[in-house]
């Protein structure tokens, strides 16, 4: 298979040239298809080359920073499901890491091991999106079907547990709001027992195929040292070839303790990017065994923590002791954080998600703010796509796996 089916003609140098033609300025968006979202890209093309591209966002902005701070800190959780929807416990997880670290609040071992139990079936979920979408966007529809497939078995293992398909906010300040039962361990053992070789089935159907091949082979390329300048993390900055994943350079939930392999790219083209979101689905399987063996060990353990000053009392507890009503009622209404700031950052889907507070010691927030991987990659758009042809900005969209509510939250 060769290296590269089709080198880009130079941009003309001389626009005064007769022949050359002129610039045509085009939308692509703000409409949803093949725009991932409610993305406006204003597009100068010449001929079939896309010469200039410009992002415009803030089509869906939702000031989710700003509900964080009017809102208080517990109520929020809720709104961090919204940010990136694919993968919602990633967000839950990121900011109770970040409550917890402000509050100094220990969480139980049992907990630690079902938040990274829910991160990497969300991983999982996410990068099933991003294969099977990126994929229908160029054409190969079955592949689409297949992910989505897989995706819905999750949605009712999830469902099983939080009766929720989506959203489902069942991370808490100091652990998770309930034990994983028999019947979802066993439905999740059930799962990881086939993904692997529907994860070849995929591959046996996309990655050898000729036309995948073309489209994203040498297309919407980017080095290393281009990556890292333009923030780049996550699978677009393992796909150039940068090693670095959150899990492993510092480590959060005990992650240090699970046995995984970072996937990396050689070449930092659209196809590495998409090979490394194939292995990565492995990978998360592969801790996912792991975390499940760890539960199956733990049985009875705690999943959330006693600390009455962050955490709410059990609801037998509340019925029958006034100091448990009491407890619950300044959770409620007037949960007050240590004053301070705290940064965590988490290794989501799509790159480092972190999450930025700042307390003055009241109910409160000072400060909210998200770092979101999702808008660096946005912004490297115009660096993969300038120069390239018009068809391919569409395998550049899906190759950066992004979501517009983690742009404009």
């Amino acid at each position: 298979m060769p290296e590269q089916l089709f080198e880009y003609a130079p941009l003309p140098a001389d626009r005064d040239d007769p022949l050359a033609g002129e610039l045509m300025d085009m939308n692509m968006g703000p409409s949803h298809p093949a725009t991932h979202g409610v993305l406006r890209l204003k597009v100068k093309v010449d001929g079939e080359l896309a010469r200039e591209i410009d992002p415009v966002i803030g089509y869906l902005h939702r000031g989710k920073e700003k509900s964080c701070e009017s809102l208080g800190w517990r109520k929020f959780f809720v709104h961090t499901d919204r940010l990136d929807y694919l993968q919602p416990y990633l967000n839950n997880v990121g900011y109770a890491l970040a409550l917890e670290k402000l509050a100094g609040l220990a969480v139980p071992e049992r907990a630690q091991v079902i938040r990274v139990l829910l991160m990497e079936v969300s991983r999982i979920m996410s990068h099933l999106i991003a294969v099977g979408v990126s994929a229908i966007d160029l054409g190969a529809v079955s592949i689409f079907f297949f992910t989505f497939q897989e995706r819905e078995r999750l949605y009712d293992v999830l469902d099983a547990y939080t009766g929720h398909r989506m959203n489902n906010t069942y991370v808490r300040m100091g652990g998770v709001y309930a034990d994983l039962d028999d019947r979802v361990l066993a439905s999740l053992r059930e799962f990881f027992a086939e993904f692997g070789d529907k994860v070849d089935e995929w591959e046996s159907l996309l990655t050898g195929n000729a036309i995948w091949h073309g489209r994203n082979r040498g297309v919407g390329k980017i080095s290393r040292e281009d990556a890292l300048a333009f923030n780049l993390t996550g699978p677009n900055l393992r796909g150039s070839g940068v090693e670095f994943d959150l899990r492993k350079a510092e480590p959060y939930s005990g992650y240090e303790t699970y046995d995984f392999d970072v996937p990396v790219g050689t070449v930092g083209d659209a196809f590495d990017r998409y090979l490394v979101r194939v292995e990565e689905m492995r990978q998360s399987a592969r801790i996912c065994k792991q975390a499940i063996e760890r539960l199956d060990a733990s049985r009875g353990a705690e999943f959330l923590t006693r600390d009455r000053r962050y955490v709410l009392p059990p609801k037998e507890a509340v019925h029958t002791s006034m100091e448990e009503l009491i407890h619950q009622f300044k959770i409620v209404t007037d949960l007050a954080l240590p004053e301070g700031e705290a940064y965590v950052g988490v290794e989501s889907s799509k790159g480092e998600l972190g999450f930025y507070l700042a307390s003055d010691g009241t109910s409160e927030p000072l400060r909210c703010h998200v770092r979101a991987p999702s808008l660096m990659n946005v912004q490297a758009i115009p660096k993969l796509a300038e120069g390239g042809l018009l068809s391919d900005l569409v395998t550049v969209i899906g190759s950066l796996d992004f979501v517009m509510g983690e742009v404009d939250r």
